[in-house]
């Protein structure tokens, strides 16, 4: 062998030896940088969060059953009242006129059912005798009955007027605290069945509650009786202990037909705590704790992501692959929109310097963590992020190094 052929033949090893330096450079220059955490056994709390108002848990509306001017009102705002106290008096003149009328009315028909009976029973006795007609038998009976109904409706009304009169002056339904005040003396209550004209309020600010507004996707998570952490923004650095008390069955729309179109269901969260500082009307948030679950699997909830079923390689799958990598092309273009509905939850865990995807099944989650039922197993490492490489970047195999920060809490 010449030199020549000699120089020609070290000259291309070295070429081919470079070309494979540069390669695999390149290659660890193709890992994918991730962050990842261990699965770990604890407790998860599933909670609703949602924000309210504070209110009283019993809150009266006094307004007034007939129209007059107000010619007394005994209370101001903030003054405690117990059961029965006079709170407002309106002027009685016409109702008292009212009532003197109905007792005259009442001994007229009184006196007109007396005569009523005097002539049928005069009628009745003629009649025996046949002294007078059927014809004026039965006038007489009619004559009676028109009595008896004239004094009915004479008693009726002057029930009506002491009734009417009665309401003149208005009364607390219970013990609590004047809350609001909307009239003052000299002004005309005005008494509606249809529409309330409120004088004022009463409400019992020892017994609070949260009226919350809760999201239609989450109402079905809350159950009565469900416990509640209460954050009151007057009252900061403190939280509250609540229960849920009560739910509506039917959830209120706003913006209808529009694209900011919700529907939430209002809640009902009595405080159990007592508080005095707190006032109808203040800002609240609201943590219901719907489920817990103890001891189990959990992982970061941001580890969780989703691949269509072709992006999932089986042991099946990879050999099929291996035999027939043509076939798997055609299928895979017949196959692509099916993929794209029947998304599946997955992680992905590191396996020998390689992203390896596993799909999982989840339960309940929290803020932070969420629950694995299977699939995973205690001190494997997921990858939690980026989110970018989670959600679009990382491909099963594909080669990944961990941050020098999560490299050093994974080998504790």
């Amino acid at each position: 062998m010449t030199k020549k052929k000699i120089f020609i033949i070290i000259g291309v090893v070295i070429i081919i030896a470079v070309f494979v330096i540069v390669n695999m450079k390149k290659g660890r220059g193709g890992e994918i940088s991730v962050q990842v955490e261990k699965v770990k056994r604890g407790d998860i709390t599933q909670v609703v969060s949602a924000s309210g108002k504070i209110q009283p848990e019993t809150d009266v509306k006094i307004s007034a059953n007939v129209s007059a001017e107000i010619i007394g009102l005994y209370v101001k705002e903030g003054e405690m009242v117990e059961k029965g106290q006079l709170l407002i008096e309106l002027d009685r003149t016409k109702y008292q006129a009212a009532v003197q009328r109905a007792k005259s009315t009442k001994k007229a028909a009184e006196a007109s059912l007396k005569k009523a009976e005097n002539d049928f029973q005069r009628a009745k006795d003629l009649y025996n005798q046949k002294l007078s007609s059927t014809a004026d038998l039965e006038n007489a009976e009619a004559n009676l009955k028109l009595a008896e109904s004239q004094l009915e409706q004479a008693i009726a009304s002057l029930d009506q007027a002491n009734d009417d009169l009665v309401k003149t002056k208005l009364f607390s339904p219970f013990n609590g605290t004047v809350t609001i005040i909307n009239k003052e003396i000299g002004e005309i209550a005005l008494g509606s069945m249809f529409q309330a004209d409120v004088i004022l309020e009463v409400a019992d600010l020892s017994r609070m509650e949260v009226l919350a507004e809760i999201d239609e996707n989450d109402i079905p998570l809350v159950e009565i009786g469900d416990t509640t952490d209460i954050e009151i923004d007057a009252i900061p650095d403190t939280t509250f202990i609540g229960i849920v008390s009560e739910m509506a069955l039917a959830g209120n729309t706003r913006g209808r037909g529009t694209q900011e179109e919700i529907t939430n269901f209002k809640v009902k969260i009595a405080i159990v705590d007592e508080v005095e500082k707190l006032r109808p009307g203040m800002s609240s948030t609201v943590d219901i704790r719907t489920e817990i679950r103890r001891n189990i699997l959990q992982i970061p909830i941001q580890s969780v992501t989703v691949r269509a079923p072709k992006d999932i390689p089986s042991d099946e799958e990879e050999q099929e692959a291996k035999d027939d990598s043509v076939q798997v092309k055609q299928d895979e273009s017949e196959t692509k929109s099916t993929d794209k509905d029947e998304m599946i939850e997955v992680v992905f865990i590191v396996e020998e310097g390689t992203a390896k995807i596993i799909p999982v099944e989840t339960g309940i989650s929290s803020d932070t963590d969420i629950e694995v039922k299977s699939g995973l197993e205690v001190d494997q490492q997921v990858v939690i992020g980026s989110y970018r490489v989670l959600t679009k970047t990382l491909k099963d195999g594909s080669p990944i190094k961990i941050s020098k920060k999560d490299k050093s809490k994974s080998e504790e």
